[in-house]
């Protein structure tokens, strides 16, 4: 008789117990995160109805980042800073109307909206997975494009909204660049929808290509806007 065979099977056993209770764990963990996140948003917009405002079904957060030309190995991560936080719509035009207006900020600059929680990182948990639809315009009419996008994005209008993490508008020299980030980038259904949404709700021209490329791509050749993997 083979006893090896046996003790084999018995580890094998063992280790698919403990691997599937190290699973249990991490989905009740992410369940109880989940679940606790859902209590913390009802009971925010709860407050905010009491006080007579008008909540948003996310909270989110604006981010600038200013990166001085001619010096090299600026750190990203430390040139973010967070401008400001808002949950509620009137908390939206305060913050919004008091910010520079694309065409007057210097470039090359990034400004981001992004939901509470998620830095405009590649790196960050949320974004990983992900990737982003890019979109260029000219100068001239990239705020108008952009505010639409923020009010869409701020509105929860966009297909698949729960899979968006955020947006950012990247002033360049000769160029300014729109893009929207999502979390699943292997998610092609979503992708796509996502595409046609931003068409549909920027009222885009036929004219005006959409491109996307998935975050880890764009840690392998450090860069945000070349070497795009999808046109459409």
């Amino acid at each position: 008789m083979d006893f090896t065979s046996g003790k084999n099977s018995s580890e094998n056993n063992n280790n698919n117990n403990a691997e599937n209770a190290h699973q249990n764990v991490d989905s009740s963990s992410q369940f109880g995160s989940d679940s606790y996140n859902v209590k913390e948003t009802e009971e925010r917009q709860s407050r905010e109805l009491k006080a007579g405002l008008h909540p948003l079904k996310t909270k989110f957060v604006f981010w600038y980042t200013r990166r001085v030309p001619g010096i090299r190995n600026q750190s990203y991560e430390d040139n973010i800073k967070k401008i400001v936080e808002f949950s509620t719509v009137e908390g939206f035009w305060v913050c919004y109307c008091h910010l520079t207006r694309p065409s007057a900020l210097p470039s090359p600059t990034d400004l981001h909206l992004f939901k509470e929680g998620i830095r405009p990182l590649w790196e960050d948990s949320a974004n990983c997975n992900g990737g982003k639809w890019i979109i260029r315009f000219k100068k001239a009419v990239s705020g108008r494009f952009w505010e639409d996008l923020v009010l869409a994005l701020v509105g929860d209008q966009l297909d698949y909204g729960d899979n968006i993490c955020g947006a950012v508008l990247s002033i360049r020299f000769n160029e300014d660049i729109v893009s929207v980030w999502n979390r699943n980038a292997s998610d092609h259904q979503a992708v796509m929808a996502l595409r046609d949404s931003i068409k549909r709700h920027l009222k885009l021209p036929h004219s005006y290509l959409m491109e996307y490329k998935p975050h880890d791509a764009s840690l392998r050749d450090n860069s945000s806007y070349r070497n795009t993997w999808l046109r459409g």
